[in-house]
């Protein structure tokens, strides 16, 4: 089970490399800005999914781009794979609560 910042670098990721600026709007827009993103939290969260080989750095911008952009960053296979794991997660957990009738009653103290 992912982070839901981690989650929300790779699908940031999902259908386009991008640096690093440029995903933590990118974050912010898919999330309608319910996830707070912190510059040091963002790269350790990025850190940590290179490190597990979730995400790599794209050599392909690197000298078409502006320089001042930094590293460019895609999602890898196996990326895109724990994000596939991730989205069949979360989607059965949904089905689980609506198969759950929510009572409006209080709780017995």
């Amino acid at each position: 089970m992912l982070k839901p910042l981690s989650v929300h670098i790779l699908l940031a990721l999902a259908e386009n490399e991008s640096h690093g600026y440029a995903l933590m709007r990118a974050i912010r827009e898919q999330s309608g800005g319910q996830v707070a993103v912190q510059t040091a939290s963002f790269y350790r969260y990025l850190g940590n999914l290179m490190d597990d080989g979730l995400v790599a750095e794209s050599l392909r911008h690197r000298e078409t781009d502006d320089p001042r952009r930094g590293a460019y960053y895609r999602i890898t296979a196996r990326g895109r794979q724990v994000l596939a794991a991730e989205k069949k997660r979360l989607t059965d957990l949904v089905a689980q609560l609506n198969r759950v009738r929510l009572s409006t009653r209080k709780a017995d103290a």
